[in-house]
């Protein structure tokens, strides 16, 4: 039995040495657990300070969208209105415009006829300036048939006589 004891002490020996040398290894680790549980708390720390920062961020992201988002209603409401009142005044000009073209159809016929009266040639045209509208010229034109009453013709009224002899 003495082997037998040799041999038992031998292999506690051996399972010692392992224990000893697991031992080891595990204070090695533990010792670098330590090391890195300093980083991970720094980590920890600077991801909080991060995610801080994030929350101020996206509440400054919130009210500059609030501000942008009543300002681009401001807009709207602006544009709505300009746009009724676009409207409005488009609706006018295109019922102008049907008047207009409904009057010059209607005078059309008047055009292609020999004038009854010849019209009076209005005194001083030529010597108008081309782009103002502001001289005005008198004329007389007889109201009863025997009297004559001055009159102020306009400029548009000068041209509208020049269309009609030029289209004769």
């Amino acid at each position: 039995m003495g082997g037998m004891e040799w041999l038992l002490e031998i292999v506690l020996v051996g399972l010692l040495a392992a224990t000893l040398y697991h031992a080891l290894r595990l204070e090695r680790a533990l010792g670098v657990l330590k090391r890195d549980r300093v980083a991970l708390e720094e980590l920890v720390s600077s991801f909080n300070n991060s995610t801080r920062a994030a929350e101020q961020g996206i509440e400054k992201l919130r009210a500059a969208a609030d501000g942008a988002g009543r300002q681009i209603a401001r807009h709207i409401d602006t544009a709505s209105g300009l746009k009724d009142d676009l409207q409005f005044l488009m609706e006018r000009g295109n019922r102008l415009a049907d008047q207009l073209d409904h009057l010059v159809r209607a005078s059309r016929p008047l055009a292609q006829e020999p004038p009854r009266h010849p019209l009076p040639e209005p005194r001083g045209y030529a010597a108008a300036e081309p782009d103002t509208y502001a001289a005005d010229e008198m004329v007389t034109a007889p109201s009863n048939g025997d009297a004559a009453e001055p009159r102020v013709r306009s400029r548009a009224e000068r041209d509208l006589l020049k269309a009609l002899r030029m289209s004769r």
